[in-house]
């Protein structure tokens, strides 16, 4: 069995995807401190290497220098915005390196991972992780809410975004989702237009959406419930209460 080494945070999002490479690979995890991922590179001589970008600009850089210079032959897969990517893309010359911009989910993790090490994914993906799972489009023109609802998500649906109403139009054209979340409060075309474009094509208008709404007051919900959406909820969201919504809205559909 191949070994992957996983290299972040010590949080949810790093446990999360160790989890799910558990069922491929050999996994060790290891925080983002240059003198522990060198000593362990040693002892685990792992196939592969992951970094988690995520608070980049706290991680000490001479992990990149260790890399490049000890460990050149090991590829290695960052996930990370572009943004945090090129702020030490310096570091990796020589190195065999691939950036996937996140928000990602763990299947095209999966997918990177067996491309850089040559594998085939068949028999590989089980009947889940094939994408037979609900699709959920995911509308927001915040960045920071489609990561961090995405991530909430996308280990138990597939998961698509679209930062405006307009592109979630297009997206819902080119792959028609099982439910939308729709963002109420979004410039240029807002949640309540998107629903009405929605509802006015006869090959859309049953596909049940929630929205998403951060204004908490009475008018701002009576308004939004008298769209008749499959649902509400207000942001952040809980992560278990937008899960029951999206499974009751799923439900109540079939």
């Amino acid at each position: 069995m191949k070994k992957l080494l996983i290299i972040g945070r010590m949080n949810d999002v790093m446990k999360n995807l160790a989890e799910y490479m558990q069922k491929y690979f050999r996994v060790q995890l290891c925080m983002e401190n240059t003198q522990h991922a060198s000593a362990i590179m040693k002892v685990v001589e792992p196939d592969l290497v992951i970094i988690l970008l995520v608070g980049v600009y706290e991680i000490d850089m001479n992990i990149f220098d260790v890399l490049a210079k000890d460990f050149s032959g090991v590829p290695v897969i960052t996930i990370g915005t572009q943004r945090e990517y090129d702020s030490f893309s310096a570091h990796l010359k020589g190195v065999n390196c691939e950036n996937i911009i996140r928000p990602v989910n763990n299947t095209d993790i999966l997918q990177a991972v067996c491309r850089k090490l040559d594998m085939s994914e068949d028999g590989m993906l089980s009947d889940q992780d094939k994408d037979k799972r609900k699709h959920i489009l995911l509308v927001d023109d915040d960045p920071a809410s489609l990561r961090s609802i995405k991530s909430m998500l996308d280990d138990k649906y597939r998961i698509s975004l679209a930062n405006s109403g307009t592109k979630a139009m297009v997206s819902i054209g080119k792959d028609r989702p099982d439910l939308i979340l729709l963002d109420y409060e979004m410039p240029v075309c807002d949640g309540r237009q998107t629903l009405i474009m929605i509802r006015e094509d006869d090959d859309l208008k049953d596909i049940p959406v929630i929205f998403l709404t951060g204004v908490n007051d009475r008018k701002n919900i009576e308004a939004v419930l008298m769209l008749k959406p499959a649902g509400y909820i207000l942001k952040p969201p809980v992560p278990e209460r937008l899960k029951s919504s999206i499974e009751k809205a799923l439900s109540e559909n079939n």
